[in-house]
């Protein structure tokens, strides 16, 4: 299979487009066709080793993990031995990055709890621009935030992917949402449903005085 390897810190060019042997999966793993995958903070970070401090997840001097890459969607190719939830032929989405990394190649053998099934209306793109923003906001919001309705909630850098997410889930919460970001995000923001747009730009909103 082809697959995308860094064998050190640097620009984006550096990755090399390489054969590599298809993985096979183990007990309680699945080997998964990926269709599509994405880049985010996190693959940008794993590629170029900055901020630095990620490098204490990553390897302290050259990359753990030769195959960047944690958000896929693809179809299951094969199934390890033992039971299993999936089967060949299933369309599944996931971030992997509990798991290890690789999605940036043809083929990657993960968990099968880092999967979940990718809803048939849903296309492989949209399935894989999903898991990561969308687990940050959930945690934020719902696991640590504890939102609840009637709620006031303020999302800063509300126009970027994780709020965006969060703007949907508050208000299926029923949280009032305020969205703090600029530029062109600002229209769209407004086009989504947030309930108030703050450029912070032109206001600062810790000194605005509005509750």
């Amino acid at each position: 299979m082809k697959a995308f390897i860094q064998q050190n810190y640097g620009p984006p060019e550096q990755l090399t487009l390489t054969e590599v042997p298809v993985p096979r999966p183990k007990a309680g793993e699945v080997l998964v066709k990926i269709h599509s995958t994405a880049v985010n903070d996190y693959d940008w970070a794993m590629v170029t080793g900055v901020p630095r401090i990620y490098r204490l997840l990553y390897g302290l001097r050259r990359p753990k993990q030769p195959i960047p890459g944690m958000e896929l969607s693809g179809t299951v190719a094969s199934v390890g031995p033992g039971d299993s939830r999936f089967a060949p032929g299933d369309e599944v989405y996931g971030d992997i990055s509990d798991h290890g990394f690789g999605t940036y190649a043809e083929y990657v053998c993960i968990k099968q709890e880092a999967m979940v099934p990718k809803p048939a209306e849903m296309s492989f793109d949209e399935a894989a621009a999903i898991p990561h923003a969308t687990m940050l906001a959930w945690q934020g919001l719902v696991e640590s935030g504890k939102l609840q309705p009637g709620e006031r909630l303020l999302l800063n850098g509300g126009g970027g992917g994780v709020g965006t997410f969060a703007l949907q889930m508050a208000k299926h919460i029923g949280a009032r949402v305020t969205g703090v970001d600029t530029g062109a995000k600002l229209a769209k923001m407004r086009e989504l449903g947030f309930d108030e747009v703050i450029d912070y730009k032109q206001e600062d909103f810790t000194r605005s005085g509005r509750q």
